[in-house]
């Protein structure tokens, strides 16, 4: 199960996952220069689709990749919602990785491993599946587009 792990929206509003019990959640690292930013659209679609169903996605900024989200908060949150319409819940930039790894991204790393059992997270966009019991059903590479995970998220809905 999902432990408490305290989080802060990208306005600074406190939050934890438990906020989010009973929910299917999908947690992905996102960045605003990256290749795969194009996903926002796809992350949206997904939202607007299984949302009032229960799905909650999860925006965690990164700049560990390549710099590719240098932004401060309110130019995060400013350059999703004007060029991509973005109302899922996003959050302060976070590290995914290395000695500062937000215990979130501990957690669901050590719970759901990459290929060959790695835990490190490879890019941005890398997705997380978790159930309505707060249990990581599934781990999705940056190159996996998010409309091939609405099959998954139906099945736990």
């Amino acid at each position: 199960m999902l432990p408490n792990i305290a989080l802060e929206r990208l306005n600074g509003n406190p939050e934890n996952t438990h906020d989010y019990d009973g929910k299917v959640l999908l947690v992905v690292n996102v960045a605003s220069a990256c290749g795969f930013t194009p996903q926002y659209h796809e992350l949206q679609a997904l939202y607007d689709e299984f949302h009032s169903q229960g799905l909650e996605i999860l925006g965690f900024p990164c700049n560990q990749f390549g710099g590719q989200e240098p932004g401060n908060a309110e130019q995060i949150q400013a350059f999703c919602n004007t060029k991509f319409g973005v109302t899922f819940p996003m959050f302060q930039k976070t590290d995914v990785n290395g000695l500062h790894t937000h215990p979130l991204f501990e957690y669901l790393k050590a719970a759901a491993p990459g290929l060959l059992g790695t835990e490190a997270i490879k890019w941005n966009f890398t997705k997380f599946l978790i159930d309505r019991n707060g249990l990581p059903v599934k781990r999705y590479a940056s190159t996996t587009s998010p409309k091939n995970i609405g099959e998954d998220i139906k099945k736990l809905l």
